[in-house]
């Protein structure tokens, strides 16, 4: 945030505008649309010290302009663009349109829309809501200086066997049996960092973060299941999220660090019984209580020597 001393007090602060809901539909001679859906927020560091302390305003960018910024730019955006490249677009205006801002933080979140396929054939402009959601968060100064972080939420996995959780710590609260069979459920939350560190080592590929995550996507979901005859055996939740993030680092050296987590979503063995009748229902790993709270809680950043997150 930036910072200022003022009155014997430090005064740190920011503004901008949250939550901007774009929708843009990109048209091609073909008659094939593209359709994607953000939610844009805006946050500018700033010399508008006199807007606190003095009751001037005239150094405030007016958070109405920033949102009416976001559609002007994307209107702009004439060709088909990753949401990554356009948080740039934008913080690159807000730090070099404005003298008085000095950084400019823009996060996206885009709503998983999907084209809808009639018949096995892609629908030319017809799409369907998907889960998970890809977002980013983009930092530029204004001397150039770039951060970009892309991630994941709500990326849902589940397997129905190889997965177990046996060793560990026992103690007078414990009451968790040990197993080598049960399933194994998480909703993937996952940010990675890219190396680039200004504007201009952005790859000049085009949609090269659209790309870049769904690679990224398919390699933790692959990662997680393992081969489609057999899979894979996670003794941990903690295992199965480190071979993701290595994973990852390992395919892609393009990132240099990535977060994961990954809850673990319980489906607790039933049993049923009675004085009467010993086995009403006997679990024999195939009916369970679906539960996700209270549930664990597991989560880890992998980075490459000397990266950062």
């Amino acid at each position: 945030m930036a910072s200022e001393k003022i009155d014997g007090f430090t005064l740190e602060q920011r503004h901008g505008k949250a939550r901007v809901r774009l929708g843009r539909v990109w048209r091609s001679q073909s008659g094939r649309h593209i359709f994607v859906e953000w939610t844009v927020s805006i946050s500018l560091l700033s010399n508008c010290l006199a807007a606190y302390v003095r009751d001037d305003n005239s150094d405030i960018v007016a958070t109405d302009s920033m949102k009416n910024t976001v559609y002007a730019k994307a209107k702009e955006c004439a060709q088909q663009l990753s949401m990554e490249e356009f948080a740039i677009k934008l913080a690159k205006h807000f730090t070099s349109f404005y003298q008085q801002v000095t950084t400019a933080i823009v996060t996206v979140e885009e709503k998983p829309w999907e084209r809808a396929y009639i018949d096995g054939q892609p629908h030319d402009h017809g799409f369907k809501r998907g889960s998970e959601m890809h977002t980013t968060e983009v930092i530029v100064e204004k001397s150039g200086a770039l951060q970009v972080t892309s991630g994941i939420q709500g990326l849902a996995l589940l397997k129905t066997t190889q997965a177990g959780f046996e060793g560990f710590i026992r103690d007078k609260y414990t009451a968790l049996a040990d197993t080598r069979e049960r399933i194994v459920a998480t909703e993937v939350t996952a940010s990675w960092r890219y190396p680039f560190e200004s504007l201009s080592g952005i790859p000049l590929q085009p949609l090269y973060f659209t790309e870049r995550y769904l690679d990224v996507k398919k390699v933790l979901a692959e990662t997680f299941f393992g081969p489609p005859r057999g899979g894979v055996y996670s003794p941990s939740v903690q295992s199965t999220l480190y071979q993701m993030a290595k994973t990852v680092l390992n395919r892609f050296p393009d990132i240099s660090s990535i977060q994961l987590k990954m809850p673990n979503l319980h489906f607790l063995p039933v049993n049923i019984s009675s004085k009467d009748n010993p086995a009403i229902v006997k679990f024999d790993d195939d009916v369970y209580l679906p539960t996700s709270e209270p549930h664990g809680s597991i989560e880890a950043t992998v980075s490459r020597i000397r990266a950062k997150m």
